[in-house]
């Protein structure tokens, strides 16, 4: 899977976002890309980002960078780790989380 963006390693940390639990990229629905974070899709994009509606909450849209599993939207929202090799993900996510999904 090709994730985008000014990513640091191969876990999809990228220069904004380096922490240890900075483990997941976002698919954004307006380009079909995964970027690591909104700055590096800003960065790299020319068009605005835009957000998954509440009703594409089924579609996989989120990278675990350590294992690469795709998880839905509603899955990724409702997880703490990945399910398949639980890595943890970083729960101030929560904070961004309405810049890539609607409601």
């Amino acid at each position: 899977m090709i994730v985008y963006g000014k990513t640091v390693d191969g876990e999809t940390r990228c220069v904004h976002y380096g922490t240890p639990k900075d483990v997941i990229a976002i698919k954004f629905v307006c380009c079909g890309r995964y970027y690591p974070c909104h700055l590096c899709h800003e960065e790299s994009e020319t068009h605005e980002a835009e957000q998954w509606a509440i009703t594409e909450r089924w579609q996989k849209a989120v990278l675990c960078g350590v294992c690469s599993t795709e998880l839905t939207i509603d899955a990724y929202l409702l997880a703490e780790r990945c399910p398949s090799c639980h890595a943890q993900f970083n729960e101030r996510c929560r904070l961004h989380s309405h810049l890539y999904f609607e409601g």
